[in-house]
């Protein structure tokens, strides 16, 4: 089904944050070596909500190249063990660094973790190119991403509807996932 979408895309405009956001804590860890079961995990279980379909098709050779770029990084979140969320670091060629995927598991949503989250993904972003910073959002997202981004310091750069293609049925990591699911 086609559907239009409103895309913003952010630059950030402040000092890199000191990660001691005043909220919930977790314990943060790089993925140093490439997971593709892990990743593709995270992008499901977090995505699906937010319509999160481009990489569904992905075969496991395409995830692991992409996995193995030394300009892609992996950050998760964990509590007692459990992954809480994550971010994907991408950095382009002239050093500039896209929070390419951000997100939290759906229990984890309303706890006040995004903010941490994002506080600590523009430090790594920070430390992992040039201090350019970007992101960009759209209208399927969660209602409070666009808020949190401009809260941390991003300013919408650019906005623009486009029309984009979507499944038909809605995403879900599983059949059944989303009843009863946290909103």
């Amino acid at each position: 089904m086609r559907q239009k979408v409103t895309v913003s895309y952010l630059d950030y405009e402040g000092k890199a944050a000191s990660g001691a956001t005043a909220t919930p804590s977790y314990d943060l860890r790089e993925a140093r070596s490439a997971c593709p079961e892990l990743n593709r995990f995270l992008y499901v279980s977090i995505g699906y909500r937010w319509c999160w379909h481009m990489r569904l098709s992905w075969s496991y050779r395409q995830w692991l190249d992409h996995l193995e770029d030394p300009a892609v990084a992996t950050w998760i979140g964990y509590d007692g063990g459990n992954p809480v969320g994550y971010f994907e670091l991408h950095r382009d060629a002239e050093g500039a660094v896209e929070i390419a995927y951000f997100g939290l598991l759906p229990q984890y949503l309303g706890r006040g973790l995004g903010k941490r989250l994002l506080d600590d993904a523009i430090v790594k972003a920070d430390a992992f190119g040039d201090g350019r910073i970007w992101l960009h959002t759209c209208s399927l997202d969660h209602p409070a991403a666009l808020p949190n981004y401009l809260a941390r310091g991003f300013r919408v750069r650019r906005t623009e509807v486009v029309e984009e293609e979507l499944p038909e049925s809605p995403l879900e990591p599983w059949p059944g996932a989303s009843v009863g699911s946290p909103s």
